[in-house]
């Protein structure tokens, strides 16, 4: 038990550094080769920021872990918006000023319902997840396009100036990157095996270590990063990294774990996970549209959200407990 423990701890803390070593690299090194700060904004960070969700899910899905691999994808969307962007607005108020920004919130929800409505029979089939992998695809090919032809946005700019504060040299970014990588991949399998063995010497399903532990420790780059850029006043990157994240855990976290290993999706993760996750998209989708200007989420707001997050997980370890 003590072994799995210190794995499971061990893969949390390595995880967390070698993500924030991979985003700065991959950042770095698409500035020296001229990619427009928008495009970096939102297709590097917001890939580096999925990278731990992405490789522990395919690992999960590998070791025939459904219950790891679509608890971490979900778990983390769950967290991003009630726990990371409730724990930020209490800092922090969030300001939404990018146009990018509020039509990836309605594109969030969308996707989100897609994702209800394909696990409704009770499985995640390979054409699911060639539709998920097909509309993740389409929307990469259109936010390259926002991020060549859009001349100015405030999410750009942030992201601009964030890029200037971290400059390196090309050979240390293409170092970082590397590393950040290798070691990604190296925690996820660290973190799967020592989550799988906690879940079976407690009796604990491997969805519930999925959505708790597992999900807010994939999360955690995610966190980190919305504080830093709230406290900076940088709004716009903050509801980005959940934003962005959101669509990677959604659409390519679920999509290349579906194509791995199809499996059975159970009722819980339908009738509750996913509700949870959609009731929050929606809520986050009017709270911070602004659809009389520019959208906000302030400390209510962000009081109301951890609330949320802090009620769902109790509820999800009383019913765990309560079936032992």
């Amino acid at each position: 038990m003590t072994l799995p423990l210190l794995a499971l701890i061990a893969g949390l803390i390595l995880l967390v550094w070698s993500a924030a070593r991979f985003v700065d690299g991959a950042a770095s090194t698409a500035r020296h080769f001229g990619m427009p700060p928008l495009l970096i904004g939102m297709v590097i960070v917001g890939f580096g920021t999925s990278a731990p969700e992405m490789v522990v899910s395919a690992f999960s899905a590998l070791q025939n872990n459904p219950g790891i691999a679509l608890g971490n994808a979900y778990g983390s969307n769950i967290t991003n918006i009630a726990l990371i962007l409730g724990v930020t607005a209490l800092i922090s108020p969030i300001a939404v000023h990018s146009l990018v920004l509020r039509k990836e919130l309605p594109i969030l929800t969308a996707v989100t319902v897609l994702a209800v409505f394909q696990l409704w029979d009770g499985d995640l089939s390979r054409s699911d997840a060639f539709v998920l992998l097909g509309v993740f695809a389409s929307l990469m090919i259109w936010t390259v396009w926002q991020g060549l032809h859009k001349k100015s946005d405030s999410l750009g700019n942030e992201i601009e100036q964030e890029l200037e504060g971290r400059a390196k040299p090309l050979g240390r970014s293409l170092f970082w990157l590397g590393l950040g990588l290798v070691l990604l991949i190296a925690s996820s399998r660290l973190l799967v095996w020592g989550a799988v063995e906690i879940a079976l010497a407690f009796g604990v399903s491997d969805l519930i270590i999925g959505l708790t532990i597992v999900a807010v420790g994939t999360s955690l780059p995610e966190l980190a990063s919305t504080i830093i850029a709230a406290r900076k006043g940088e709004h716009d990157i903050a509801l980005g990294n959940v934003l962005g994240s959101n669509l990677f855990n959604t659409l390519a976290v679920v999509g290349i774990a579906g194509l791995i290993q199809p499996m059975k999706v159970a009722s819980e993760v339908i009738s509750r996970d996913m509700s949870v996750m959609i009731v929050l998209t929606v809520s986050l989708f009017l709270i911070g549209y602004g659809f009389r200007g520019v959208g906000r989420i302030n400390r209510y707001e962000g009081a109301g959200l951890l609330v949320c997050y802090l009620g769902y997980t109790i509820y999800l370890v009383a019913s765990n407990f309560s079936r032992l």
